[in-house]
């Protein structure tokens, strides 16, 4: 891994420079721009979906052209699949060249984990422990894996973000809504 600042590429040239290297491994790549503010200023997104296979390499590919921004890490309960996306702005903090790059993968429920990335970005830690324990997808290689969101007594096999149905869920859940009940 490099890290030293490479010719900087468009939204274009960004997906390119993936494709290149994965091929077919990238599942699907979308290029998005709109604008916004009163200015209208123009921001470009970038939406990928890549096959898991690639998932670490993908993320050292993306640190060797140029280190980025890594804003959060979200995911999905897909049924028999978490989705997980990465969030990154690359060209962080150059007025209007940002490019916010999105990166999608899928963990199947049936082996659901997948490599850390604190090895390349250590901020991704707080984002990574969050997924463990509300969506129960196991990180290979996290530096701390304890909890950080759920108190201590909160069950180990029930994880709140998914859709499924998960035994003991419905005891734990308070519904702030309804009130005191008396």
């Amino acid at each position: 891994m490099t890290n030293t600042k490479k010719e900087q590429l468009d939204a274009k040239g960004l997906v390119k420079y993936f494709k290149d290297e994965f091929k077919t491994k990238i599942l699907k790549a979308e290029i998005r721009t709109r604008t916004a503010g009163s200015k209208k200023n123009e921001f470009v997104e970038i939406w990928m979906k890549i096959d898991k296979s690639i998932f670490k390499k993908m993320m050292k590919h993306l640190c060797d052209y140029q280190f980025p921004h890594l804003a959060v890490v979200s995911g999905n309960d897909l049924g028999k699949n978490i989705e997980l996306i990465y969030h990154f702005s690359v060209n962080f903090g150059e007025r209007f060249k940002e490019i916010s790059l999105n990166i999608a993968v899928d963990v199947p429920k049936t082996k659901c984990e997948i490599e850390t990335i604190c090895d390349l970005i250590p901020g991704a830690l707080i984002t990574e422990r969050e997924k463990q324990e509300m969506l129960g997808v196991k990180i290979i290689g996290i530096p701390d894996d304890r909890r950080l969101f759920l108190p201590k007594d909160f069950p180990e096999d029930v994880y709140p973000w998914r859709k499924d149905k998960q035994p003991g869920l419905e005891k734990l859940i308070r519904n702030l809504h309804e009130g005191v009940k008396k």
